[in-house]
């Protein structure tokens, strides 16, 4: 009786660690591609906080452009919103999809503002706007790769989790849904970083 008891005892320890085990790396899954998360939103941040200077340089040159101007500025302003969402819950898919959304009507409007620039040879060759151009380029860069890293970890969060055994112990765990990708509109089209020029 008491050999009985010692295997029923050490076969309890060994799942009950084997839970702890899938635990641990479904805490530390979800932490990372939180923390991805986090460094697309320093990227995006950094960009919103581009748009408007790039706006009020073009002022100047772009005085009969000024709807393009309001519609560049309140793009970046509802995204910025479904940057906050997110930021909140980066596992929240609908807030990631709003997100996306807004990001891609942002991409529009400044699609949309770059091509009006063409008109305007001063304004491109203006010192300053060549100087945030530039910055908008290598932060577009920095959005793409951190947007990269972030898919990566959310894929990996979603793959352990559904894989056996831990897709018996996930929900149990406060794991039952899925990360959401961060796929932008047109992401088949965007391999490569936005081209911003100005």
């Amino acid at each position: 009786m008491s050999i009985t008891l010692i295997v029923l005892l050490v076969i309890v320890a060994v799942v009950g660690l084997f839970a702890v085990s899938i635990y641990n790396n479904l805490v530390q899954l979800r932490n990372r591609y939180k923390n991805g998360f986090a460094q697309i939103e320093v990227q995006l941040k950094r960009r919103y906080d581009l748009i408007p200077n790039l706006v009020e340089t073009a002022k100047g040159y772009m005085k009969h452009e000024r709807d393009t101007l309001e519609a560049v500025i309140a793009a970046r302003n509802e995204a910025s919103k479904g940057l906050s969402a997110v930021a909140a819950d980066p596992g929240n898919a609908d807030a990631i999809a709003n997100l996306a959304g807004a990001e891609g009507a942002l991409g529009g409007a400044m699609a949309k503002f770059s091509m009006v620039m063409e008109a305007y040879p001063d304004l491109k060759a203006n010192e300053n706007m060549m100087q945030l151009s530039e910055e908008m380029t290598s932060t577009e860069n920095k959005v793409a790769f951190s947007r990269q890293a972030f898919n990566d970890m959310v894929m990996a969060y979603n793959t352990a989790k559904q894989t056996f055994p831990a897709v018996i112990f996930a929900g149990m765990f406060g794991h039952g849904q899925d990360a959401s990708l961060l796929e932008f509109a047109d992401s088949a089209k965007m391999q490569d970083a936005p081209k911003v020029s100005f």
